[in-house]
């Protein structure tokens, strides 16, 4: 089935240039700092909005633009609302959230989920690839499961497991903003091909 079937639709030029941009720069500054500037994830969502509204509008007017501001918007409230929980759940930091709600207002709802997904199944092998390298691949298992359990009883796994905390000085921890950059442009190449 394709993706257009399912309400993904292929991002412009514009829109893949400026998410790779975005993307590509909040990689590689996580990576060699461990932070994503703020003024990069507020640039993605100002280049989000006026992008959306500007194309929009060439193609439909006020109504055009009206209806790219709705798609910006989307995106980013998407995109927002699944990396907050993740944040308050501290398995993500507040830089990752910004820079998620910036790339979710350029790609649009349905295109950031694909997104997520990719970036979700990578940092998915990345955790394991981690965890064996330190020859923590059981305990991160038992992790996991404690998890899913906590989840399940609607409790904060961080509570009862402190190690699982994102800030845990025992933590095991990836760069995200770089697995995200990497999945970005993952996708992009991918579309295209």
């Amino acid at each position: 089935m394709p993706f257009e079937s399912l309400g993904f639709v292929p991002l412009g030029l514009v829109f893949r240039v400026l998410l790779l941009s975005v993307a590509v720069v909040a990689g590689i500054y996580d990576w060699r700092y461990r932070r994503i500037p703020n003024l990069l994830c507020l640039a993605g969502l100002v280049a989000g909005f006026t992008s959306h509204c500007g194309l929009g509008a060439m193609n439909g007017g006020w109504a055009g633009c009206v209806a790219g501001l709705m798609v910006a918007a989307k995106g980013f409230g998407l995109a927002a609302l699944i990396y907050f929980v993740l944040y308050l759940l501290r398995g993500m930091g507040a830089g990752d959230v910004k820079l998620m709600a910036a790339l979710g207002c350029i790609a649009g709802p349905m295109n950031w989920f694909l997104l997520f997904l990719a970036t979700a199944i990578l940092g998915g092998v990345v955790a394991a690839c981690l965890s064996l390298a330190h020859g923590r691949f059981y305990s991160t298992l038992l992790n996991v499961g404690q998890i899913v359990k906590e989840l399940s009883l609607l409790r904060a796994p961080f509570k009862n497991q402190p190690q699982i905390d994102l800030h845990h000085k025992a933590a095991l921890r990836a760069p995200h903003g770089t697995l995200i950059a990497v999945a970005a442009l993952f996708l992009i190449v991918a579309r295209w091909l």
